[in-house]
């Protein structure tokens, strides 16, 4: 390296903050108001900053390190793929894209042969959209007001939380209610009357905007920003029903769900459906470098045999990312990282999350599966009511100083680990979220 820029180069927590502070316009901020956590680095479910604290990783970032952070193959093969050929145009025939696609395609249903490469998951959603709206001719979509499906323009607009409101651009987007017992629109007592309200619900707003008029329903398999809400017995059977009577394109938003996060390679399969369109990024390759795409079932791809696609990215397919995604999904397979999720899933996180939930006055709910897990803390245990922000604020900031890295939510906690997590790292999880907690639980009622 160069000697006179590494003199340069921060060496403390604060020359960092510093740094970022002067030069960096972060997202979803006030930005006066920032104070960003400085990292200098992370192995597997842990990373540090500069100052020598340590923390482990309950939130894989933004729920995308699926196999962990530095995973020595995944780095191994995005060096060698730097040293060969570092980018080429995505209208060229590459080895490590056409690699990549063979293993994701290996891993669909069995009527999935071909995949369209993004650079994330909203430009994964904003492409499923079009090839929908352009294979039925129809223009609007459907999609739920609690869910998250990015940032670009039909993405966040499709979108049902707040952060659509100051960007509704695009055109043709309609939203309905997903079920979620806990806070039920419907004012159901049990699962199947949650499901059943659901889908009538659903029914009835597809017949009001018209089923001609519909290209598609977009749905992430599990909500996961909105509250990792799995969805009741039946429910996605129930969507995919709808589609198939209407003519709708079902279009599953797998971007945080999928590739292990659930304990399988993608959530759906959990719930025995089969979508039209997969969306999915984060971990696929762990977010080494930005990659998403788009699954495509066989009639729609078919579609495009004869018809122009008027859609395409500049980076679409980029080699380093196509060689993390081959190397990430290799080494998960070796690995039984998925596996390993799915056991996690079943014993001790999932069983150490419902006797926090036990123990904890503060704690509404708890629902997941995998490691993708969420804590739906309340002030009133019974009327629900959601703690306020500035305790949740206090919440995660006790847990960063307690070593614990959360990903927080409104009035949640989502318990969202590394799917390469061990035992004992989540043991050592639950034993700072059990301490941290017992400190606020006299805020609830």
């Amino acid at each position: 390296m160069n000697q006179a820029i590494s003199a340069e180069l921060a060496v403390s927590n604060q020359d960092v903050w510093e740094l970022d502070r002067q030069y960096v316009f972060h997202s979803w901020s006030v930005q006066g108001a920032l104070n960003p956590m400085v990292i200098a680095g992370g192995s597997g479910c842990r990373l540090w900053d500069f100052d020598g604290n340590e923390y482990l990783d309950f939130s894989s970032q933004l729920v995308n390190t699926n196999i962990g952070h530095q995973h020595p193959k995944v780095i191994a093969a995005i060096q060698q793929q730097a040293a060969e050929l570092a980018t080429i145009a995505p209208a060229t025939a590459n080895l490590a894209r056409g690699e990549a696609a063979k293993r994701i395609v290996a891993r669909a249903p069995d009527n999935f042969n071909k995949v369209f490469f993004t650079n994330a998951g909203a430009d994964a959603n904003e492409n499923a959209m079009r090839m929908a709206r352009l294979f039925t001719g129809r223009d609007k979509i459907l999609s739920g007001y609690r869910s998250y499906h990015g940032n670009t323009g039909s993405a966040i607009v499709a979108t049902g939380d707040f952060r659509r409101v100051p960007n509704e651009y695009a055109r043709g987007h309609v939203h309905f209610f997903h079920p979620y017992l806990y806070r039920s629109e419907f004012s159901a007592g049990t699962e199947a009357e949650e499901c059943a309200s659901a889908l009538k619900h659903l029914r009835r707003m597809i017949e009001c905007e018209g089923p001609q008029s519909i290209a598609a329903i977009l749905m992430e398999s599990i909500p996961g920003t909105a509250g990792i809400l799995t969805p009741p017995e039946g429910y996605l059977k129930g969507v995919r029903a709808l589609c198939d009577e209407f003519g709708i394109v079902l279009i599953l938003d797998e971007v945080m769900a999928g590739f292990g996060r659930t304990g399988s390679w993608f959530a759906f399969e959990q719930f025995g459906v089969v979508p039209d369109l997969i969306t999915f990024a984060k971990g696929v390759n762990s977010g080494y470098v930005p990659a998403g795409g788009v699954l495509i079932s066989d009639p729609i791809a078919a579609y495009f045999n004869d018809h122009f696609f008027p859609g395409g990215l500049t980076y679409s397919g980029h080699p380093l990312a196509m060689a993390a995604i081959v190397a990430t999904l290799d080494a998960m397979e070796e690995e039984g990282v998925v596996e390993n999720a799915a056991k996690i899933g079943k014993g001790v996180l999932g069983e150490g999350l419902k006797a926090l939930a036990a123990k904890h006055p503060i704690i509404g709910e708890v629902r997941g599966s995998g490691v993708f897990w969420a804590l739906e803390l309340v002030s009133n245990k019974e009327t629900r009511q959601p703690m306020d922000a500035a305790t949740m604020a206090e919440i995660k900031s006790t847990l960063v100083k307690s070593g614990l890295l959360p990903f927080v939510v409104e009035n949640r906690i989502h318990v969202v680990p590394p799917c390469i997590i061990t035992e004992e790292e989540v043991t050592q999880g639950l034993a700072i979220l059990d301490s941290v907690l017992s400190v606020f639980d006299s805020r609830c009622e």
